[in-house]
């Protein structure tokens, strides 16, 4: 790991970081006129109206001396009541255990090994020179109507329904126009086709929402719009940058020259209707 990287251990843990980085942005996501936010002793939950796994999460903080699965039931019973599609679980390392494991299980939630990356980079070592496909474009998104496309790139990416955009739109309008949010629209010959969200907190530069139209994979796009929150984030002062990667963008942001920090376990739950119903789905 890099010498700033390893400063930045010695003073205040880059894990640290991250997990204060990501709370703060959900905290700020919790705040919208469509959404439930629970800070708790043992664990904190993001509900939303939007059916994705990352827009409802709850986050183990703490492991309980006991009531583990007494636990666990009453979150699941709270998700069930407000009819969430999709949620994820997630348990950061040291945290997890065997009760929690069979707890979660049992509940009908799937284990999904090594399935994030904590990663983090020192700023002063990425280049503003890097590669990109001649026609590519990236633009801020600073207005409602720029927001639109955004939110429609975003939905195609992570293969969220359409008809769910103007939740979307209600979730985000509230919030990310405010100054610690930074949005990035990826253009390439004029279309839109990826996104990338910057969140500063907790003194690094939080990397979120990186995704690209599944037509336009493969050309570097979306390193290309990482880079530029990234670059963004230097210019504003920050020296690192972190983020959560799943496995599909994790050799994507080795490129880049993030590295490794720790391990999320995550499980993730969804729901088939049945007579009005959300029934948990093995």
């Amino acid at each position: 790991m890099s010498t700033l990287l390893s400063e930045l251990s010695e003073r205040r843990s880059v894990k640290a970081a991250i997990k204060v980085n990501w709370e703060n942005y959900h905290y700020c996501l919790g705040q919208a006129r469509n959404a439930e936010l629970s800070v708790g002793r043992y664990l904190n939950w993001l509900m939303t109206d939007l059916p994705d796994h990352f827009m409802n999460l709850v986050v183990s903080t703490q492991v309980p001396c006991e009531g583990t699965a007494e636990l666990i039931n009453r979150t699941l019973v709270r998700f069930q009541s407000m009819r969430i599609q999709k949620f994820s679980w997630l348990v950061q390392e040291g945290l997890q255990s065997q009760e929690l494991n069979t707890a979660l299980l049992a509940n009908g939630l799937i284990f999904r090994e090594a399935y994030a990356t904590e990663m983090a980079i020192d700023l002063s070592l990425i280049s503003e020179n890097s590669t990109r496909p001649p026609q590519l474009k990236i633009i801020s998104v600073d207005d409602e109507f720029t927001l639109q496309e955004w939110i429609h790139v975003a939905s195609r990416g992570f293969r969220i329904d359409e008809t769910f955009e103007q939740v979307w739109h209600d979730l985000f309008v509230d919030t990310i126009f405010r100054p610690r949010y930074r949005t990035f629209l990826a253009l390439l010959d004029g279309k839109p086709v990826g996104t990338s969200q910057l969140f500063l907190s907790a003194g690094v530069a939080g990397i979120y929402n990186v995704t690209v139209i599944p037509e336009a994979r493969f050309q570097g796009i979306g390193s290309a719009v990482t880079l530029a929150s990234l670059l963004i984030a230097r210019r504003l002062g920050y020296r690192i940058g972190i983020l959560q990667a799943s496995k599909q963008g994790y050799s994507v942001y080795r490129r880049i020259g993030f590295q490794d920090v720790g391990k999320l376990s995550v499980y993730l739950w969804e729901s088939i209707q049945k007579n009005g119903l959300n029934i948990a789905h093995h």
